[in-house]
Protein backbone atom coordinates (compact mmCIF):
# COMPACT_ATOMS: atom_id res chain seq x y z
CA UNK A 1 0.00 0.00 0.00
CA UNK A 2 1.18 3.51 -0.80
CA UNK A 3 0.97 6.12 1.94
CA UNK A 4 0.90 9.76 0.92
CA UNK A 5 2.32 12.34 3.37
CA UNK A 6 1.08 15.84 2.65
CA UNK A 7 3.00 18.57 4.49
CA UNK A 8 3.02 22.36 4.73
CA UNK A 9 6.56 22.18 3.40
CA UNK A 10 8.86 19.47 2.09
CA UNK A 11 12.62 19.99 2.10
CA UNK A 12 14.08 17.23 -0.13
CA UNK A 13 17.76 18.19 0.51
CA UNK A 14 18.70 16.82 -2.92
CA UNK A 15 19.88 20.35 -3.71
CA UNK A 16 20.55 23.00 -1.03
CA UNK A 17 17.87 25.66 -0.72
CA UNK A 18 14.93 23.88 -2.38
CA UNK A 19 11.54 23.97 -0.62
CA UNK A 20 8.23 22.50 -1.83
CA UNK A 21 5.54 24.61 -0.21
CA UNK A 22 3.27 22.64 0.22
CA UNK A 23 4.70 19.27 -0.71
CA UNK A 24 3.93 15.59 -0.97
CA UNK A 25 6.00 12.47 -0.21
CA UNK A 26 4.61 9.06 -1.17
CA UNK A 27 5.94 5.83 0.33
CA UNK A 28 5.42 2.14 -0.48
CA UNK A 29 7.15 -0.79 1.26
CA UNK A 30 9.51 1.53 3.10
CA UNK A 31 10.75 3.27 -0.06
CA UNK A 32 9.88 6.73 -1.36
CA UNK A 33 8.03 6.51 -4.68
CA UNK A 34 7.24 10.18 -5.33
CA UNK A 35 8.26 13.63 -4.06
CA UNK A 36 6.76 16.80 -5.46
CA UNK A 37 4.54 19.83 -4.99
CA UNK A 38 1.51 17.77 -6.06
CA UNK A 39 0.38 14.20 -5.51
CA UNK A 40 0.90 11.52 -8.14
CA UNK A 41 -1.98 9.59 -9.66
CA UNK A 42 -1.36 6.74 -7.23
CA UNK A 43 -4.27 5.81 -5.00
CA UNK A 44 -3.00 6.07 -1.45
CA UNK A 45 -3.82 6.42 2.19
CA UNK A 46 -3.12 10.05 3.07
CA UNK A 47 -1.43 11.37 6.20
CA UNK A 48 -1.50 15.11 6.78
CA UNK A 49 1.69 16.39 8.44
CA UNK A 50 1.30 19.70 10.25
CA UNK A 51 4.73 21.18 9.64
CA UNK A 52 7.70 20.34 7.45
CA UNK A 53 8.98 16.99 6.19
CA UNK A 54 12.74 16.60 5.89
CA UNK A 55 15.05 13.63 5.41
CA UNK A 56 16.34 12.00 8.56
CA UNK A 57 19.60 13.53 9.74
CA UNK A 58 22.87 11.59 9.51
CA UNK A 59 25.40 11.61 12.34
CA UNK A 60 28.63 10.61 10.62
CA UNK A 61 30.87 10.22 13.65
CA UNK A 62 29.74 8.99 17.01
CA UNK A 63 30.56 6.72 19.91
CA UNK A 64 26.94 6.55 21.06
CA UNK A 65 27.29 3.96 23.88
CA UNK A 66 29.36 6.56 25.71
CA UNK A 67 26.10 7.74 27.24
CA UNK A 68 27.62 5.60 30.02
CA UNK A 69 30.29 8.30 30.57
CA UNK A 70 28.30 11.47 29.94
CA UNK A 71 29.47 14.25 32.24
CA UNK A 72 32.69 12.51 33.32
CA UNK A 73 35.98 14.37 33.15
CA UNK A 74 34.60 17.78 32.26
CA UNK A 75 37.28 20.46 31.82
CA UNK A 76 40.04 18.10 30.70
CA UNK A 77 41.75 18.35 27.28
CA UNK A 78 41.35 15.37 24.98
CA UNK A 79 44.58 13.57 25.85
CA UNK A 80 43.96 13.65 29.62
CA UNK A 81 40.24 13.00 29.24
CA UNK A 82 40.93 9.79 27.31
CA UNK A 83 43.85 8.61 29.43
CA UNK A 84 42.50 9.45 32.88
CA UNK A 85 38.74 8.99 32.51
CA UNK A 86 37.53 7.19 29.39
CA UNK A 87 40.00 4.42 28.64
CA UNK A 88 40.20 3.15 32.23
CA UNK A 89 36.41 2.77 32.32
CA UNK A 90 36.22 1.27 28.84
CA UNK A 91 38.68 -1.41 29.94
CA UNK A 92 35.87 -2.84 32.09
CA UNK A 93 33.04 -2.61 29.56
CA UNK A 94 30.87 -5.65 28.98
CA UNK A 95 28.65 -6.28 25.97
CA UNK A 96 25.47 -5.67 27.96
CA UNK A 97 26.81 -2.27 29.09
CA UNK A 98 27.27 -1.28 25.46
CA UNK A 99 23.81 -2.58 24.51
CA UNK A 100 22.10 -0.38 27.09
CA UNK A 101 24.36 2.62 26.43
CA UNK A 102 23.48 2.35 22.73
CA UNK A 103 19.79 1.81 23.46
CA UNK A 104 19.56 5.00 25.48
CA UNK A 105 21.53 6.85 22.81
CA UNK A 106 19.25 5.62 20.04
CA UNK A 107 16.21 7.04 21.82
CA UNK A 108 17.99 10.39 22.04
CA UNK A 109 19.16 10.30 18.42
CA UNK A 110 15.70 9.46 17.12
CA UNK A 111 14.09 12.13 19.26
CA UNK A 112 16.33 14.69 17.54
CA UNK A 113 15.57 13.32 14.08
CA UNK A 114 18.82 11.39 13.53
CA UNK A 115 17.89 8.25 11.63
CA UNK A 116 21.42 7.05 10.76
CA UNK A 117 24.58 7.15 12.85
CA UNK A 118 28.10 6.01 12.07
CA UNK A 119 29.40 4.23 15.16
CA UNK A 120 33.00 3.55 16.14
CA UNK A 121 32.99 1.49 19.33
CA UNK A 122 33.57 -1.85 21.07
CA UNK A 123 31.18 -4.81 21.36
CA UNK A 124 29.88 -4.29 17.87
CA UNK A 125 27.29 -7.07 18.06
CA UNK A 126 25.66 -5.36 21.03
CA UNK A 127 25.49 -2.12 19.04
CA UNK A 128 23.86 -3.89 16.10
CA UNK A 129 21.35 -5.59 18.39
CA UNK A 130 20.36 -2.27 19.98
CA UNK A 131 20.00 -0.57 16.59
CA UNK A 132 17.82 -3.32 15.18
CA UNK A 133 15.63 -3.48 18.29
CA UNK A 134 15.02 0.28 18.12
CA UNK A 135 14.17 0.25 14.42
CA UNK A 136 16.84 2.75 13.44
CA UNK A 137 19.78 2.59 11.01
CA UNK A 138 23.56 2.55 11.58
CA UNK A 139 26.93 2.17 9.92
CA UNK A 140 28.95 0.23 12.50
CA UNK A 141 32.74 0.48 12.24
CA UNK A 142 34.45 -1.45 15.04
CA UNK A 143 37.88 0.03 15.56
CA UNK A 144 41.40 -1.22 16.05
CA UNK A 145 42.61 0.08 19.42
CA UNK A 146 44.70 -1.36 22.22
CA UNK A 147 43.58 0.01 25.57
CA UNK A 148 46.23 0.81 28.22
CA UNK A 149 47.52 -2.20 30.10
CA UNK A 150 47.10 -4.63 27.20
CA UNK A 151 49.99 -6.09 25.23
CA UNK A 152 51.28 -4.18 22.21
CA UNK A 153 53.71 -6.90 21.16
CA UNK A 154 53.80 -7.86 17.50
CA UNK A 155 50.92 -7.23 15.12
CA UNK A 156 48.39 -6.98 17.95
CA UNK A 157 45.77 -5.55 15.57
CA UNK A 158 45.50 -8.72 13.45
CA UNK A 159 43.24 -10.69 15.82
CA UNK A 160 40.97 -7.66 16.07
CA UNK A 161 40.70 -7.43 12.29
CA UNK A 162 39.82 -11.14 12.11
CA UNK A 163 36.94 -10.48 14.50
CA UNK A 164 35.77 -7.45 12.51
CA UNK A 165 35.90 -9.39 9.24
CA UNK A 166 33.69 -12.08 10.75
CA UNK A 167 31.31 -9.40 12.04
CA UNK A 168 31.08 -7.97 8.52
CA UNK A 169 30.34 -11.43 7.13
CA UNK A 170 27.59 -12.08 9.66
CA UNK A 171 25.79 -8.75 9.88
CA UNK A 172 26.39 -6.63 6.79
CA UNK A 173 23.03 -5.57 5.37
CA UNK A 174 21.02 -7.11 8.22
CA UNK A 175 17.34 -6.08 8.04
CA UNK A 176 18.37 -3.53 5.43
CA UNK A 177 19.47 -1.21 8.26
CA UNK A 178 22.98 -2.31 9.25
CA UNK A 179 26.09 -1.43 7.25
CA UNK A 180 29.44 -2.68 8.54
CA UNK A 181 32.75 -0.92 8.02
CA UNK A 182 36.20 -1.03 9.60
CA UNK A 183 37.96 1.55 11.75
CA UNK A 184 41.27 2.24 13.40
CA UNK A 185 41.34 4.72 16.25
CA UNK A 186 43.95 7.25 15.13
CA UNK A 187 47.51 7.68 13.80
CA UNK A 188 48.72 8.50 17.32
CA UNK A 189 47.25 5.34 18.90
CA UNK A 190 47.69 2.71 16.16
CA UNK A 191 51.00 2.05 14.32
CA UNK A 192 51.06 2.82 10.62
CA UNK A 193 51.21 -0.92 9.88
CA UNK A 194 47.97 -1.41 11.82
CA UNK A 195 46.28 1.50 10.08
CA UNK A 196 47.29 0.12 6.68
CA UNK A 197 46.05 -3.36 7.59
CA UNK A 198 42.69 -2.02 8.76
CA UNK A 199 42.29 0.05 5.61
CA UNK A 200 43.15 -2.98 3.46
CA UNK A 201 40.59 -5.08 5.33
CA UNK A 202 37.95 -2.45 4.56
CA UNK A 203 38.90 -2.39 0.88
CA UNK A 204 38.76 -6.18 0.67
CA UNK A 205 35.16 -6.03 1.90
CA UNK A 206 34.36 -3.01 -0.31
CA UNK A 207 33.28 -1.01 2.69
CA UNK A 208 34.02 2.15 4.68
CA UNK A 209 37.26 2.81 6.57
CA UNK A 210 36.84 5.24 9.47
CA UNK A 211 39.46 6.91 11.68
CA UNK A 212 40.18 9.98 13.78
CA UNK A 213 42.48 12.42 12.00
CA UNK A 214 44.31 15.62 12.97
CA UNK A 215 42.09 16.32 15.95
CA UNK A 216 44.41 18.30 18.26
CA UNK A 217 47.46 20.49 17.84
CA UNK A 218 49.46 18.43 20.34
CA UNK A 219 48.68 15.25 18.43
CA UNK A 220 49.77 16.74 15.10
CA UNK A 221 52.89 18.38 16.49
CA UNK A 222 53.98 15.11 18.07
CA UNK A 223 53.27 13.13 14.90
CA UNK A 224 55.26 15.59 12.79
CA UNK A 225 58.22 15.34 15.18
CA UNK A 226 58.14 11.52 15.09
CA UNK A 227 57.45 11.00 11.36
CA UNK A 228 58.75 14.13 9.65
CA UNK A 229 55.46 14.75 7.88
CA UNK A 230 51.80 15.37 8.63
CA UNK A 231 49.25 12.67 9.38
CA UNK A 232 47.40 12.90 6.02
CA UNK A 233 50.63 12.79 3.99
CA UNK A 234 51.96 9.85 6.00
CA UNK A 235 48.68 7.97 5.55
CA UNK A 236 48.81 8.69 1.82
CA UNK A 237 52.32 7.23 1.56
CA UNK A 238 51.21 4.10 3.40
CA UNK A 239 48.22 3.56 1.12
CA UNK A 240 45.72 4.11 3.93
CA UNK A 241 43.69 6.70 2.01
CA UNK A 242 42.78 4.40 -0.89
CA UNK A 243 39.17 3.19 -1.02
CA UNK A 244 36.27 4.74 0.87
CA UNK A 245 37.67 6.70 3.81
CA UNK A 246 35.91 8.81 6.44
CA UNK A 247 38.18 10.97 8.61
CA UNK A 248 36.71 12.37 11.80
CA UNK A 249 37.56 15.90 12.99
CA UNK A 250 40.23 17.13 10.54
CA UNK A 251 40.90 20.21 12.66
CA UNK A 252 44.64 20.75 12.17
CA UNK A 253 45.00 20.56 8.39
CA UNK A 254 47.09 22.84 6.19
CA UNK A 255 46.60 23.42 2.47
CA UNK A 256 48.77 20.42 1.52
CA UNK A 257 46.76 18.18 3.83
CA UNK A 258 43.48 19.40 2.37
CA UNK A 259 44.76 18.78 -1.16
CA UNK A 260 45.78 15.28 -0.08
CA UNK A 261 42.28 14.49 1.21
CA UNK A 262 40.73 15.89 -1.96
CA UNK A 263 43.03 13.74 -4.17
CA UNK A 264 41.77 10.60 -2.48
CA UNK A 265 38.13 11.66 -2.09
CA UNK A 266 38.39 11.31 1.68
CA UNK A 267 35.28 12.59 3.46
CA UNK A 268 35.53 14.55 6.72
CA UNK A 269 33.15 14.16 9.65
CA UNK A 270 33.14 17.63 11.22
CA UNK A 271 32.41 17.59 14.98
CA UNK A 272 32.28 21.28 15.94
CA UNK A 273 30.74 21.04 19.41
CA UNK A 274 33.06 18.31 20.63
CA UNK A 275 36.06 20.17 19.18
CA UNK A 276 34.93 23.34 20.94
CA UNK A 277 34.22 21.65 24.28
CA UNK A 278 37.63 19.96 24.31
CA UNK A 279 39.32 23.16 23.02
CA UNK A 280 40.72 21.20 20.07
CA UNK A 281 40.26 24.02 17.57
CA UNK A 282 38.14 25.00 14.56
CA UNK A 283 38.26 22.84 11.46
CA UNK A 284 38.90 24.56 8.08
CA UNK A 285 35.42 23.73 6.77
CA UNK A 286 35.27 26.35 4.02
CA UNK A 287 38.73 25.37 2.79
CA UNK A 288 37.75 21.72 2.67
CA UNK A 289 34.53 22.49 0.80
CA UNK A 290 36.33 24.77 -1.64
CA UNK A 291 38.76 21.94 -2.42
CA UNK A 292 35.87 19.59 -3.19
CA UNK A 293 36.11 17.52 -0.01
CA UNK A 294 32.82 16.07 1.22
CA UNK A 295 32.17 17.49 4.69
CA UNK A 296 29.43 16.07 6.89
CA UNK A 297 28.50 16.47 10.56
CA UNK A 298 29.08 14.34 13.64
CA UNK A 299 28.28 14.90 17.27
CA UNK A 300 31.19 12.73 18.44
CA UNK A 301 30.35 10.81 21.61
CA UNK A 302 27.81 11.97 24.19
CA UNK A 303 30.62 12.17 26.72
CA UNK A 304 32.49 14.86 24.79
CA UNK A 305 29.63 16.92 23.35
CA UNK A 306 27.56 16.16 25.64
CA UNK A 307 24.36 15.46 23.71
CA UNK A 308 23.39 13.86 20.41
CA UNK A 309 21.43 16.82 19.03
CA UNK A 310 22.81 17.26 15.52
CA UNK A 311 20.81 20.49 15.11
CA UNK A 312 23.12 22.11 17.66
CA UNK A 313 26.19 20.91 15.76
CA UNK A 314 24.66 22.27 12.55
CA UNK A 315 24.37 25.72 14.08
CA UNK A 316 27.80 25.53 15.73
CA UNK A 317 29.38 24.50 12.43
CA UNK A 318 28.01 27.64 10.79
CA UNK A 319 29.07 29.83 13.73
CA UNK A 320 32.63 28.53 13.77
CA UNK A 321 33.06 28.64 9.99
CA UNK A 322 32.14 32.31 10.01
CA UNK A 323 34.33 33.08 13.00
CA UNK A 324 37.32 31.29 11.52
CA UNK A 325 37.00 33.10 8.19
CA UNK A 326 35.62 36.36 9.63
CA UNK A 327 33.04 36.14 6.87
CA UNK A 328 29.28 36.15 7.49
CA UNK A 329 28.72 34.27 4.23
CA UNK A 330 31.23 31.50 4.96
CA UNK A 331 28.59 28.79 5.50
CA UNK A 332 25.02 29.68 4.58
CA UNK A 333 22.05 28.15 6.38
CA UNK A 334 21.04 25.87 3.51
CA UNK A 335 24.64 24.69 3.28
CA UNK A 336 24.73 23.90 7.00
CA UNK A 337 21.58 21.78 6.66
CA UNK A 338 23.20 20.03 3.70
CA UNK A 339 26.09 18.90 5.95
CA UNK A 340 23.62 17.07 8.21
CA UNK A 341 21.61 15.44 5.42
CA UNK A 342 22.74 14.85 1.82
CA UNK A 343 26.46 15.25 2.57
CA UNK A 344 26.15 12.79 5.44
CA UNK A 345 24.88 10.10 3.10
CA UNK A 346 27.63 10.90 0.59
CA UNK A 347 30.31 10.70 3.31
CA UNK A 348 29.14 7.22 4.30
CA UNK A 349 28.98 5.99 0.73
CA UNK A 350 25.19 5.96 0.95
CA UNK A 351 23.92 8.66 -1.42
CA UNK A 352 20.43 7.20 -0.98
CA UNK A 353 20.36 8.49 2.61
CA UNK A 354 19.86 12.07 3.77
CA UNK A 355 17.57 12.96 0.86
CA UNK A 356 13.89 12.67 0.00
CA UNK A 357 13.86 11.30 -3.52
CA UNK A 358 12.07 8.53 -5.41
CA UNK A 359 13.82 5.21 -4.87
CA UNK A 360 15.45 6.12 -1.54
CA UNK A 361 14.60 4.70 1.91
CA UNK A 362 11.71 6.50 3.60
CA UNK A 363 13.78 7.92 6.47
CA UNK A 364 11.88 11.11 7.28
CA UNK A 365 11.31 13.58 10.07
CA UNK A 366 8.45 15.99 10.72
CA UNK A 367 9.35 19.39 12.13
CA UNK A 368 6.93 21.67 14.00
CA UNK A 369 6.54 24.96 12.11
CA UNK A 370 4.02 26.44 14.56
CA UNK A 371 6.72 27.47 17.00
CA UNK A 372 7.24 31.26 17.21
CA UNK A 373 10.82 30.93 15.89
CA UNK A 374 9.36 30.38 12.39
CA UNK A 375 7.61 33.76 12.36
CA UNK A 376 7.82 35.50 9.97
CA UNK A 377 8.28 33.13 7.06
CA UNK A 378 7.86 35.28 3.99
CA UNK A 379 10.34 33.83 1.49
CA UNK A 380 11.30 30.20 0.92
CA UNK A 381 14.93 30.71 1.89
CA UNK A 382 13.87 32.04 5.29
CA UNK A 383 12.86 28.50 6.25
CA UNK A 384 16.54 27.50 6.19
CA UNK A 385 17.48 30.56 8.22
CA UNK A 386 14.94 29.60 10.88
CA UNK A 387 15.83 25.89 10.87
CA UNK A 388 19.54 26.53 11.38
CA UNK A 389 19.71 29.74 13.42
CA UNK A 390 16.54 29.71 15.53
CA UNK A 391 15.02 26.24 15.75
CA UNK A 392 15.93 23.28 17.94
CA UNK A 393 16.02 19.53 17.60
CA UNK A 394 13.29 19.47 20.22
CA UNK A 395 10.89 20.69 17.53
CA UNK A 396 11.13 17.33 15.77
CA UNK A 397 7.70 15.77 16.29
CA UNK A 398 7.67 12.53 14.28
CA UNK A 399 10.26 10.21 12.76
CA UNK A 400 10.06 7.35 10.28
CA UNK A 401 12.81 4.87 9.37
CA UNK A 402 12.25 2.80 6.22
CA UNK A 403 8.63 3.92 6.37
CA UNK A 404 8.06 2.72 9.94
CA UNK A 405 7.13 5.37 12.48
CA UNK A 406 9.53 5.27 15.42
CA UNK A 407 8.75 8.65 17.05
CA UNK A 408 5.26 10.09 17.43
CA UNK A 409 4.49 13.48 18.98
CA UNK A 410 7.99 13.63 20.44
CA UNK A 411 7.93 10.19 22.10
CA UNK A 412 10.09 7.27 21.01
CA UNK A 413 7.84 4.31 20.21
CA UNK A 414 10.51 1.63 20.00
CA UNK A 415 12.59 2.07 23.17
CA UNK A 416 11.59 1.67 26.82
CA UNK A 417 13.36 4.89 27.78
CA UNK A 418 12.81 4.56 31.52
CA UNK A 419 14.35 1.09 31.57
CA UNK A 420 17.27 2.29 29.44
CA UNK A 421 17.84 5.20 31.82
CA UNK A 422 17.83 2.86 34.83
CA UNK A 423 20.23 0.42 33.19
CA UNK A 424 22.70 3.11 32.11
CA UNK A 425 22.65 4.80 35.53
CA UNK A 426 23.45 1.50 37.28
CA UNK A 427 26.13 0.45 34.83
CA UNK A 428 27.80 3.86 34.74
CA UNK A 429 28.15 3.76 38.51
CA UNK A 430 29.79 0.32 38.38
CA UNK A 431 32.25 1.41 35.69
CA UNK A 432 33.21 4.49 37.70
CA UNK A 433 33.78 2.45 40.86
CA UNK A 434 35.95 -0.25 39.24
CA UNK A 435 38.06 2.24 37.29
Amino acid sequence: MTVRYRADAVVPCVEPGVVLRPGVVEVADGVITHVGPEASATVAEEVVVSGALLPGLINTHCHSPMTLFRGAGGGLPLERWLGEVVWPREANLEAEDVYWGMTLAVAELLRFGVTTSCEMYFHEDAIADAVLAAGTRAVITPGVLQLPGRSRDGAWWEPQLDVFTDFHRRRQGEAGRIDVGFAAHAPYSVPMEGLAAAAEAARSCDTLFHLHLAETEMECTGFLADHGTSEPLALESAGVLEGRVLAAHGVWLDDDDISCLARHDVAVAHCPQSNAKLASGMAPVTGLLAAGVTVALGTDGPASNNDLDLWEDMRTAAFLARLRERDASALLAAGALDLATRAGGAALGRPDLGVLSAGTPADMIAFDLDDPVFVPWLEDDELFEHLVWAASGRLVTDVWVAGRQVVRAGSCLTVDVEEARRQVETRARRLMEVQ
